[in-house]
């Protein structure tokens, strides 16, 4: 990805500092106080799921927890419960080692299953927008706000988790961390390491929320209606 006019813009930034740009000996500073750090640090990987499940009622989030043999079940009756007709998922490589190949395959007996196609473009969005739930995994879930966070690629349009009426997000156990520190970090080392980086990352809490200023919450003004974690040991 091209950068433009980029020295251009911290020459002048440089100048108002009333010296030159520093490209050598430009080090990570070490804060004294880091309390972002100890916020459940010891926690444990149970100890994170009860936070998130608890936090899951704050942010009017249904909560399921399974295993990968049941979850195909679990996920028929959170469709069933949202009465879906159609669905629109993310062509994950994960879908095959959790079973949701299989899973989408038996759905569409009874439910339009459409699985993000990169060959058909912003079609996918189209399709997204009349569609009754999208489902895509979580690439690292914050016990602390009950955020999923969504790398995005060309298999995985950002338009599942917002435009469908409701969302499932698939978590799998080993991907909850304790909060937004965490989560930067990860992003962080995957850069340094030349992990080919995501198109965008959305951070989702729950469905759309929205509240004016009497505090009046009104739900799914710009996104989901409802939305439902499904946790898989």
């Amino acid at each position: 990805m091209a950068i433009h006019n980029r020295d251009k813009f911290l020459n002048k930034l440089a100048a108002n500092l009333g010296r030159p740009q520093r490209r050598e000996g430009v080090s990570r500073p070490e804060y004294t106080v880091q309390p972002q750090h100890r916020v459940f640090k010891d926690y444990s990987t149970e100890d994170l799921i009860a936070v998130l499940q608890e936090h899951c009622k704050v942010i009017h989030t249904d909560f399921v927890r399974t295993s990968k043999e049941e979850l195909t079940t679990r996920l028929r009756e959170v469709l069933d419960k949202y009465e879906a007709r159609s669905l629109i998922a993310s062509n994950d490589k994960r879908n095959q080692e959790y079973g949701l190949d299989l899973a989408y395959q038996q759905f569409a007996e009874e439910i339009d299953v459409h699985i993000w196609d990169a060959s058909i473009g912003k079609e996918n969005q189209v399709i997204a927008e009349r569609t009754d739930v999208g489902i895509s995994f979580s690439d690292i879930t914050l016990a602390e706000s009950g955020t999923v966070t969504l790398m995005m690629n060309k298999d995985n349009g950002r338009s599942i988790s917002l435009m469908p009426k409701c969302y499932i997000a698939i978590i799998p156990k080993e991907t909850i961390v304790p909060r937004m520190t965490q989560a930067a970090q990860k992003i962080h080392a995957n850069h340094q390491e030349g992990i080919e980086p995501p198109s965008s990352v959305c951070f989702v809490t729950g469905p759309s929320n929205s509240a004016d200023i009497e505090m009046n919450l009104i739900v799914g003004v710009h996104g989901p209606v409802k939305v439902t974690y499904i946790v898989v040991d």
